[in-house]
């Protein structure tokens, strides 16, 4: 049975919450996604009161990392399809 974000700890759902107020960044000429536009998260920190940012933070780039990761795989599967 594949995870829920409430089966993880509140810092890591933290992490899932603020990224999803992030901006994606795609290229404009290939379509590929490019991650997340992070001018914006230390205003999501303190809008939110967050208060262990680095560790959210750390979370937030590893979980962009995998999805980075996910979506260049199901573009290559499309192109070769």
């Amino acid at each position: 049975m594949p995870l829920e974000r409430s089966d993880f700890p509140e810092l890591v759902q933290t992490a899932f919450f603020i990224f999803d107020f992030l901006e994606d960044k795609w290229d404009g000429m290939s379509g590929m996604y490019l991650g997340k536009n992070w001018g914006s998260v230390e205003y999501f920190f303190n809008l939110y009161e967050v208060d262990e940012p680095k560790v959210v933070l750390e979370f937030m780039k590893i979980y962009e990392s995998v999805l980075i990761k996910f979506k260049g795989e199901q573009a290559e599967r499309k192109q070769k399809a």
